[in-house]
């Protein structure tokens, strides 16, 4: 007996009963079974009758391992919420850790179970996941900025000629992806190669294209940029690469014959000098993390010694452990693995074709892999391969806006360089509104993060997590939560006209008033209504009577400083005070497990003639190179309002009618000071 559980026992039947279930298990000597062992599952509006092998015909859905070749809506694997208030995770045949390394489990080794109950408290099912298989980390800031990625040979100067077009075109960008094409290819003429080539795999600097890749990365990383170099490792390191002698030497082998090693990940040995030799170096000359490009299971499916250990999975563990030396953060950019996945964020979703009907896939497809804990996919905006069309891309872009990176991407294909300024003025303008509004949303966004890891919720999630009790959280899939305060359903069909005006139903949720974050318009809770958007707009919403931390714009929207803070605010429900708490950190040292970070409670409360908006002094340890003054900017949207005070004293409100917003300033000031602001009418 207990406080959290009660066990009834009647010979070798027993009873165990929870706030969630009632389990009638029979200790039959047998393994678990539909014969020995039922469960009861407190639900609503029904109890759920559970048993080995039943269907799980509500499923809310789950993830895939990649969109590889897919071209629309596709069947996903089951995620761990169901309106059945249940789920099993059978974990039986997976292998375990014994000693640091992998091992397989015994031969007599049956099942290894974990069953969830939670009816529909959504939030307490994924908090339960990372319980007892770890929590999902805080990421690199930089990965939730602007990333330029393309399959392309280009050269030192054709990468800094990139940044500098980002400069003059006027947007962020924040991660450099280097793909295959800064190793050696053609050199390679041995291996198991995939796809008629064996150049996929490589470690040694191309140096007819960078004759000093030292200069190159020195020059990016003093421009701000964090650096990712793609990785298709399944050849190792063959003799024609130049870590070969000292790789081959400590492995204890003899270089004399050029002979070559398979790639064994499943050799402890192998691995280490596989990643001390191969990619050590590299991150010593500024390599921030690594695109693990993992495509040769049709080559090499499992890990050498093991029967059933498929590489993927083995290596995102190996490849992120790696990444964690001198005080980083694990950063990973690699395909789902599968349950446990979490621990190694963040994913890469890969080769999908750009059409119309897999952008509207790709975005319940996001929301719905939260369910599993996959909470950052950083997809190939605009799709990988396709025709060529700036309308879809333009939307790909808004959705990307409220997903976990805004990462571009494409195929060696002259047409499709996805720079945004290459796509036509009209494209080239809404566009550089997603890249701004992403770099002025980057508090919010961050702080969203913060939430992901600490209570595991998703940072794209379906209605259903905040609002289980609705049957209109179930049946809009084309839309979703973007961390507490922003709704997003983004466009995903052809508009018609030359602004391109297309259409997106939209559920808005009771209790609440909800705006149009790109022109401002009311919408009422409660109500259900098509929202249509031209092409320089997107359905997406701002929760009222919440305070919504910004930034001004800045070119380095996850690395600068924020030594101003933008406080925007909407009208909420008269009397109504809430509260949203911005976090803050260093970005990328693990220091935030020890404490060192920084929360900054802000309120909002509707006064009938005007708002009061509160921000408390900093709280927490804080971090390396922490703001220690900062100044605000307080911006309350849709309302003229005559005056305001600042801690009892007067200060100038301004209209801003490009904001639609009544504007208060106030100078940098100490972040240990409680402001207090009085607009009134």
């Amino acid at each position: 007996m207990s406080n959290e559980f009660q066990i009834k026992q009647d010979g070798n039947k027993y009873t165990i009963t929870t706030k969630r279930m009632v389990v009638k298990f029979i200790d039959d000597g047998y393994p678990l079974s539909n014969l020995n062992i039922r469960i009861t599952v407190f639900n609503k509006p029904k109890n759920y009758e559970w048993a080995m092998h039943k269907k799980d015909n509500k499923n809310l859905g789950g993830t895939l391992i990649t969109l590889d070749q897919i071209t629309g809506e596709v069947p996903t694997s089951n995620g761990l919420l169901s309106r059945n208030g249940c789920q099993l995770i059978d974990d039986s045949r997976k292998e375990i850790f014994v000693d640091g390394w992998i091992a397989e489990r015994s031969v007599n080794h049956l099942s290894d179970f974990y069953f969830f109950a939670y009816g529909n408290d959504y939030k307490t099912a994924l908090k339960a996941l990372s319980t007892i298989s770890g929590e999902v980390p805080m990421n690199r800031k930089y990965i939730h900025g602007s990333w330029y990625c393309r399959w392309w040979d280009y050269s030192a100067d054709e990468f800094l000629e990139i940044v500098k077009g980002y400069k003059e075109h006027d947007f962020p960008l924040d991660v450099m992806v280097l793909d295959m094409g800064w190793h050696t290819q053609k050199d390679a003429t041995t291996g198991l190669g995939n796809t008629d080539s064996y150049g996929w795999t490589g470690y040694s600097w191309n140096k007819k294209l960078f004759p000093n890749p030292q200069g190159l990365l020195n020059k990016l990383k003093d421009d701000g940029l964090a650096i990712a170099l793609n990785d298709h490792p399944h050849d190792g390191i063959r003799h024609h690469e130049d870590q070969y002698p000292n790789f081959m030497k400590a492995m204890g082998e003899d270089t004399t014959g050029k002979k070559e090693l398979l790639f064994n990940a499943g050799n402890k040995k192998y691995t280490e000098n596989f990643f001390k030799y191969a990619q050590q170096p590299l991150e010593n000359m500024g390599v921030d993390f690594w695109w693990l490009d993992w495509q040769q299971d049709m080559e090499m499916p499992y890990v050498l010694g093991y029967r059933t250990l498929r590489h993927l999975p083995w290596l995102n563990n190996l490849y992120f452990k790696n990444s964690e030396r001198d005080n980083k953060r694990g950063l990973l950019f690699s395909r789902w693995a599968g349950w446990g996945s979490h621990r190694t964020p963040i994913q890469f979703s890969g080769d999908a074709k750009s059409t119309w009907e897999l952008l509207k896939f790709e975005v319940p497809f996001t929301t719905n892999s939260g369910n599993v804990g996959c909470f950052f996919w950083a997809h190939d905006i605009g799709g990988f391969f396709g025709d060529r069309n700036p309308e879809q891309y333009v939307r790909w872009t808004q959705f990307g806006l409220t997903n976990s990176s805004l990462r571009i991407h494409s195929t060696y294909d002259s047409k499709l360089d996805r720079r945004p300024w290459l796509w036509g003025e009209q494209a080239e303008i809404a566009m550089r509104k997603v890249y701004h509004l992403r770099s002025q949303l980057m508090p919010y966004i961050y702080s969203s993060v913060w939430q992901c890891h600490s209570q595991t919720i998703p940072l794209n999630r379906g209605m259903y997590i905040e609002y289980p009790d609705k049957e209109e959280a179930y049946n809009n899939p084309q839309q979703y939560l973007f961390g507490d305060l922003l709704l997003s359903a983004p466009i995903v069909s052809p508009g018609t006209g030359k602004d391109l005006i297309a259409n997106q139903k939209v559920w808005f949720p009771e209790g609440d008033t909800w705006f149009n974050i790109f022109n401002h318009k009311k919408y009422e809770g409660g109500t259900t209504q098509d929202v249509s958007a031209d092409i320089n707009e997107s359905p997406l919403f701002v929760k009222g009577g919440y305070p919504l931390p910004m930034q001004p714009y800045r070119q380095r929207m996850a690395t600068a400083k924020l030594d101003t803070l933008v406080i925007r605010c909407y009208p909420g429900t008269e009397g109504k005070k809430n509260m949203f708490t911005l976090y803050e950190d260093d970005g990328v040292s693990t220091d935030y497990l020890k404490g060192k970070n920084a929360f900054n409670n802000l309120y909002y409360l509707q006064a009938k003639n005007g708002a009061d908006i509160t921000i408390d002094a900093v709280a927490g340890q804080g971090y390396k190179d922490q703001p220690l003054k900062r100044a605000y900017q307080i911006e309350l949207l849709g309302v003229v309002m005559k005056g305001a005070k600042v801690n009892g004293k007067s200060r100038k409100v301004v209209w801003r009618k490009d904001l639609n917003a009544s504007v208060v300033t106030i100078p940098s000031t100490t972040i240990k000071q409680v402001i207090t602001v009085n607009l009134f009418q």
